[in-house]
């Protein structure tokens, strides 16, 4: 198969995510100062880490499928898997904006982020697998140490979320700024493949 389709409908659904993100952005009534708007901060804050989360996994799945000749409808299914955990960040970032860092929607924040991390780790898999351990993105991504760190820092910071959401969101935003560093690998693979 095809996988135009698959990189639409993905690309229709992630601009779906961030728009019903932001519409969770509520001005107060009668707000007409800057003041005003302190008791957004919390929210504001998650709604920005959130979008840069959104924008990392949408970035990294285009040069991801760059490289992909065809689907599969095993590719398919881990790709559905992967929108289903993007599509509970909006639900989760209101929980935890809404709570000013509670505990309880931080740790479920990072539980959504974490199984985000282990579908894309699937849908990169099911895509080596059909195309073959030579294939180009089984060379980009060699030891993918980003890939291996990730979980574990979401995984750290479920439990901290209970002692202490200050290292639960410094462990957030660590992966954030580690995946915000443009990953060049599927690039530098592809300008490789084209020189040959």
């Amino acid at each position: 198969m095809e996988k135009n389709r698959v990189e639409a409908f993905s690309d229709g659904v992630i601009a779906i995510i961030i728009t019903i993100m932001v519409l969770e952005l509520k001005v107060p009534p009668h707000a007409d100062g800057l003041a005003d708007l302190k008791p957004l901060v919390p929210v504001l804050l998650s709604y920005v880490l959130s979008f840069i989360y959104v924008g990392i996994y949408w970035n990294n799945h285009h040069h991801m499928f760059h490289s992909t000749k065809k689907v599969t409808g095993g590719i398919l299914w881990a790709n559905l898997h992967l929108l289903f955990w993007l599509s509970l960040f909006p639900f989760t970032t209101a929980w935890v904006g809404a709570n000013h860092l509670a505990p309880t929607p931080v740790a479920v924040y990072g539980f959504v982020l974490l199984m985000a991390a282990v579908a894309y780790y699937v849908l990169q898999h099911s895509i080596i697998k059909q195309q073959g351990r030579d294939s180009l993105l089984a060379a980009a991504i060699g030891k993918d140490w980003k890939g291996k760190v990730s979980p574990l820092c979401y995984l750290a910071a479920i439990p901290f979320a209970f002692a202490s959401v200050w290292i639960s969101n410094g462990l957030f935003i660590f992966v954030a700024l580690m995946w915000l560093v443009p990953d060049r690998r599927i690039e530098r693979a592809l300008l490789e493949r084209e020189d040959e």
